[in-house]
């Protein structure tokens, strides 16, 4: 285990490297997002968050990028396709777990074997599906603010018409 020390004299305790490196190849990288997305921010005390961060850059530097190269780079078809197949359902449900992963699957893409580039295409698809969701809610939230000037008569209709446009255009 891994302890960190809080200024109020608890402890913060994380999994060490070592048993990390007996999970599944795409276990790691889910750790690392879950504890910087949800844990991190919990934490009290900068000092605290970046030995916490320290950390993490270390098991994704030591432990989970060559772990996950060492699998996707391999010529164990079985292997990889496992890890892609288990990489597929977490990008499907929770994209930002997967978001280390993405040049990795890029270049599987250009592989010979059918089943491991149908999977990378997959994978990249729901990469694609999610930036195109971050971009409707960016228009989404614009449009809303454009609706309440015109509303409020601070912008003209044609403004307010072009403003519609742009955005039924990026939703369709």
């Amino acid at each position: 285990m891994k302890i960190f020390y809080k200024k109020d004299g608890g402890i913060v305790q994380l999994i060490d490297k070592e048993k990390i490196k007996e999970w599944p190849i795409e276990l790691p990288l889910i750790f690392i997002e879950y504890i910087r997305n949800n844990q991190l921010k919990t934490y009290e005390g900068s000092k605290l968050k970046k030995e916490i961060e320290q950390y993490l850059e270390e098991v994704l530097k030591d432990v989970a990028i060559p772990g996950l190269i060492k699998v996707l780079d391999g010529d164990n078809f079985e292997e990889t396709n496992k890890a892609l197949v288990r990489i597929d359902e977490l990008a499907k449900k929770k994209i930002d777990l997967v978001k280390p992963i993405k040049p990795y699957v890029e270049k599987l893409v250009k592989k010979d074997n059918k089943e491991i580039r149908k999977l990378s295409n997959s994978i990249l698809e729901s990469f694609a599906k999610a930036e195109r969701r971050k971009r409707l809610a960016e228009k989404r939230k614009i449009m809303q603010e454009r609706e309440k000037e015109f509303l409020a008569g601070n912008i003209s209709g044609e403004e307010y018409a072009n403003a519609r446009k742009e955005y039924l255009i990026l939703k369709e």
